[in-house]
């Protein structure tokens, strides 16, 4: 039954939408940027098997729901104090509830949390300076 399944608490796992320039070359003057999801393992613990699960739901500004495909990543290993990249996100989505679904384990016990962006929460004014990114992002809380 589930009543009797152990479910630990994610601690030192987080993640972040991060703002990051698409060319390392800041001498140009209209320099462009993409929106991109990472996991951030704040833990001194390595985590395996980290699948992932993303979409999007909500409705548009004429009322009328709208929903994305379900994506499915899979990251083999992230080591403790470390960052690893998901996905890019486009800012076409950020009206919508954006879903993270992220499974993982720590030795043989498996870890499972949903993260969830609210809509219009991914905005330049929520940049904040991240763990582990020399880049500027929006963190989950």
């Amino acid at each position: 039954m589930k009543a009797d399944i152990n479910f630990p608490q994610v601690v030192g796992v987080t993640l972040a939408i991060v703002h990051e320039p698409l060319s390392e070359d800041f001498s140009q003057p209209d320099l462009e940027y993409q929106w991109r999801v990472f996991i951030i393992n704040q833990n001194d613990t390595d985590l395996h098997n980290i699948i992932i699960a993303s979409k999007g739901y909500g409705t548009t500004a004429e009322g009328n729901k709208q929903e994305t495909s379900v994506l499915r990543h899979l990251i083999e290993e992230l080591p403790g104090q470390s960052a690893a990249p998901i996905e890019i996100i486009s800012p076409e989505v950020f009206h919508l509830v954006n879903e993270y679904w992220v499974s993982y384990y720590i030795d043989r016990t498996v870890y499972d949390k949903k993260f969830l962006f609210m809509p219009d929460s991914i905005v330049e004014g929520n940049l904040q300076p991240l763990p582990f990114l020399d880049l500027p992002g929006v963190l989950h809380n």
